[in-house]
C-alpha cells in the first residue's frame, strides 16, 4: 500500500514553517553580524531591539540590565527603549523584574489588567500585551528583552516566545562582554586620571626644603590614598621670612585633593597681599566659605617664620594644636586661632607669637599621625608623639619625621592606612 500523498494545507504549512525557519535564520544571523562587530553596549542593545521588534511584529522594546549582588532598589541599572509607535517609552514594571528574578524564564502577558500573576499592578492603559524573556550568563540573570504591543491587536505566541527566547540567549554574553569592557576602560580612565592627579598633587608640594640661618626644616605626606587631602607648604616672603603651613581636607581621594589644591592656591594668593597672619587666615577662610559646598572643611596650622627675630607666629584653625618642646625640656601646644576653615565665613581669627630659640623644635602633624589605628582599633596617640619627640629631639629634622613615621606604621602592624601622615617638623639650631 503506498505512503498517502500530502495535502494541500499540509504542503502549505511545511511551506510557511520553512519560510519561518528561514526569517529567523536571516533574523539571527542580521543580529549576530550586528551585535558580534561592536563593543559599545548601547549600540549593541538597540540593534537587539530593532530586530526583536522585527521578528516578533512588536511596537515597542526595553532591555533592562540587572545586578544581582546589589540591593533590589539598585537592580534596574540600564533601560534602553525604542518604540516603533506614537507611544512613550514604557518603563520596565518593577513587579515584572521582580517575577524574572525569581523564575528567570520567559513571560508572555496577553491581558495585563486581568493576569492573575500581576494582580494589583498599575500597567500603562496603552499596554496591550508583552513578552518577556530572561538574558542569562551562566545561570545568573543579567537582563531582560521585552517587547510591547503585537502589531495589528495581535496577541503574542508560543513561537514569538521561542524566538525571543532564542535571540536573548545569542544576545546575553555579548551585552555582558560589552559591559565588562566598559567598565574596564572606564576603570583604566580613572585610574590614569587619578596618576595624573596625583602627579600634580606631588608637584604641588614643596620641590627644596627652606634652610634659614640657625634653623633645620623638613616636611613630609604620606596619602593614605593614591591622592590624598593632606597637604604642608613652605613660602618665602619678605624680610627673610618663611611661611610654613599644614592643612589637613575634609574627606579623601580626589575630592579632598581638588579642595586641597583650592586652599594652597588661595593661601598662598592672600599671603601676598601681606598683613598679619590671622588676617591672613580670615580672607582665605571667607574665600573657602564662599566656594566650598558646606559639608567640606579644613584644618589648618599658619605660621611665619622670623629666622632674625628668632620668632614664629601663627594662627591654628582647628587643626591638632603642635607641639613645640623648649630647649630645656618644657613643652606647649600651639592651640591660639579659631575654627576649622570654609564653615563660618566671618569668624574672628587670633594669633599668636612665640620665641623659637636654639634647641626649641616644633612638631606639627595631621591627624593621619594621632589617630592611626593598630589591629586592635588603639590610636598611636599624641603620648607617644609627645614620647617620641623627646627621645629624638637630638636628630635632624628630617630624621624625626622618619622616626614617628616608622613608629606609627610599626603600631599600625597590617591595620590598613586609613586618613594621610603629614608632618613638618622644625628645629632651632
Amino acid at each position: 500500500m503506498s505512503p498517502q500523498a500530502p495535502t494541500v494545507e499540509t504542503l502549505q504549512d511545511e511551506i510557511r514553517r520553512l519560510r519561518r525557519a528561514v526569517e529567523e535564520l536571516s533574523i539571527l544571523n542580521d543580529l549576530s553580524r550586528a551585535i558580534g562587530a561592536s563593543l559599545n553596549s548601547e549600540e549593541i542593545m538597540h540593534s537587539i531591539i530593532h530586530r526583536s521588534l522585527r521578528a516578533v511584529n512588536a511596537e515597542q522594546g526595553v532591555i533592562t540590565l540587572v545586578d544581582e549582588q546589589a540591593d533590589k532598589s539598585m537592580k534596574t541599572l540600564v533601560r534602553t527603549a525604542v518604540s516603533s509607535a506614537g507611544h512613550s517609552k514604557y518603563h520596565f514594571n518593577q513587579a515584572l523584574l521582580g517575577w524574572m528574578h525569581i523564575n528567570k524564564k520567559p513571560l508572555t502577558i496577553n491581558s495585563p489588567a486581568t493576569d492573575e500573576r500581576f494582580r494589583g499592578v498599575r500597567w500603562d492603559e496603552s499596554i496591550r500585551s508583552l513578552l518577556c524573556v530572561p538574558m542569562i550568563v551562566k545561570s545568573a540573570l543579567r537582563g531582560v528583552l521585552t517587547v510591547y504591543n503585537k502589531k495589528a491587536q495581535g496577541l503574542f505566541t508560543d513561537e514569538d516566545q521561542r524566538l525571543l527566547a532564542i535571540i536573548a540567549a545569542q544576545s546575553a554574553q555579548v551585552v555582558e562582554n560589552a559591559r565588562l569592557y566598559e567598565m574596564e576602560q572606564s576603570l583604566i580612565r580613572m585610574k590614569e586620571e587619578v596618576r595624573l592627579a596625583a602627579r600634580i598633587q606631588a608637584d604641588l608640594l614643596p620641590q627644596a626644603l627652606p634652610a634659614p640661618p640657625g634653623f633645620d626644616i623638613a616636611g613630609k605626606s604620606v596619602p593614605a590614598q593614591m591622592v590624598g587631602g593632606d597637604y604642608f607648604d613652605f613660602m618665602q616672603m619678605p624680610g627673610g621670612r618663611y611661611g610654613i603651613t599644614l592643612g589637613d581636607v575634609s574627606g579623601k581621594g580626589l575630592p579632598a585633593a581638588l579642595l586641597m589644591a583650592n586652599l594652597q592656591a588661595t593661601l598662598r594668593g592672600q599671603t601676598l597681599f601681606g598683613g598679619s597672619v590671622h588676617e591672613c587666615i580670615q580672607r582665605s577662610n571667607k574665600l573657602l566659605a564662599e566656594s566650598t559646598s558646606p559639608e567640606k572643611f579644613v584644618t589648618l596650622f599658619y605660621s611665619v617664620l622670623d629666622p632674625g627675630a628668632r620668632t614664629l607666629t601663627y594662627c591654628n584653625a582647628g587643626h591638632d594644636a603642635p607641639m613645640l618642646l623648649r630647649a630645656g625640656g618644657a613643652s606647649e601646644r600651639l592651640a591660639t586661632g579659631g575654627v576649622v576653615l570654609s564653615i563660618m565665613d566671618d569668624f574672628p581669627y587670633q594669633e599668636e607669637t612665640v620665641p623659637f630659640g636654639p634647641g626649641d623644635l616644633m612638631v606639627v602633624y595631621s591627624d593621619g599621625i594621632s589617630e592611626a589605628m593598630n589591629p586592635a582599633e588603639e590610636q598611636f596617640g599624641e603620648a607617644r608623639i609627645a614620647e617620641l619627640i623627646a627621645r629624638e629631639r637630638h636628630r635632624t629634622a628630617a630624621d624625626i619625621i622618619e622616626s614617628i613615621v616608622a613608629a606609627v606604621r610599626e603600631h599600625a602592624g597590617t591595620a590598613p592606612q586609613m586618613d594621610d601622615m603629614t608632618l613638618v617638623v622644625i628645629k632651632g639650631s
